[in-house]
């Protein structure tokens, strides 16, 4: 199969479509995007690489950042994570406050905005430093020894984060929280801003985090 061209006749039907999309605007820097930016990138499991596009432009992975955060603190405290996740869908917004007051601040899963907090959480509980601990982690299951945090990004996500603030404190109320909230919020921030480009991403990112939230699953249902 030649992937090559494969890659290329998608890259340019895509690329010929009118863009109806809209840049996001929640967090301040992301608003400045280029909104021109498109890649493709395939590896293979024989070791074939092409990418195609801005696949070597860095980009802040965001939420995607939430596969290292569980991952990392499950490698760690295995089974005793799930005293203070659930594992089940949210039915409501990734940032909804609603639904953590009916499950008394324990979130339905690592993956909602309030799992996540609680994850870094338990992240700051365990490590002296957990800022680089999480980034030697990234940099293992990526190959990439020049990941880093984007304190751009992570400045302007402070900046308008007052949702995730009314979130961090709430759970905090609850006692599911035992890091003070700012310094909780300082590391999701910042794993928040991990960037990464394509090629990156896509040749490594997925295959060790995954292998172990497969083991996670297992073992949980």
């Amino acid at each position: 199969m030649n992937y090559k061209e494969i890659i290329e006749e998608v890259y340019e039907i895509v690329r010929s479509k009118e863009n109806k999309g809209h840049i996001a605007s929640y967090i301040p820097e992301l608003a400045s995007a280029d909104p021109d930016n498109f890649a493709i990138h395939i590896s293979t499991i024989d070791n074939y690489k092409f990418g195609i596009g801005n696949f070597l432009e860095k980009f802040s992975i965001q939420s995607i950042a939430k596969i290292l955060s569980l991952s990392l603190a499950y490698k760690i405290v295995g089974e005793k994570l799930w005293e203070r996740l659930g594992v089940e869908p949210s039915g409501t917004a990734f940032n909804s406050l609603s639904q953590l007051e009916l499950d008394n601040g324990i979130p339905r899963n690592p993956f909602v905005n309030s799992g996540a907090l609680v994850i870094c959480d338990i992240l700051l509980s365990l490590s002296k430093n957990a800022k680089e601990d999480f980034l030697e982690f990234g940099r293992s299951v990526s190959y990439n020894h020049q990941l880093n945090f984007s304190s751009r990004i992570a400045d302007s996500e402070k900046s308008a984060g007052y949702r995730n603030v009314a979130l961090c404190n709430f759970i905090k109320s609850y006692g599911n929280i035992i890091n003070e909230p700012a310094d909780v919020l300082d590391f999701y921030y910042c794993i928040c801003s991990l960037e990464m480009n394509c090629q990156n991403y896509q040749t490594h990112f997925f295959i060790w985090p995954m292998m172990i939230l497969e083991q996670a699953a297992i073992s949980r249902f």
